[in-house]
């Protein structure tokens, strides 16, 4: 199975936390087939609002959301 990446970001009601608020305004940027274009498209989407604190990108390994029984190594 591919190494699924889903690159994702929006604005959190507490930069400490991952409590996404305004769920109809996330910015869903792609899916990627591993993880360091997955970092690169992140990187640059995070930058891009780095003056904003409320404003949160994130990596979601949906390969393991898929299939957690295989092992992280495999």
């Amino acid at each position: 199975m591919s190494k699924l990446h889903l690159v994702m970001g929006g604005r959190v009601s507490d930069p400490q936390t991952l409590d996404f608020c305004e769920l109809d305004n996330m910015h869903l940027v792609g899916v990627y087939p591993d993880y360091a274009s997955a970092e690169e498209a992140w990187r640059s989407n995070a930058q891009r609002t780095v003056d904003d604190a409320e404003m949160r990108y994130v990596i979601v390994h949906l390969h393991r959301l898929l299939d957690p029984e295989t092992p992280e190594q495999a």
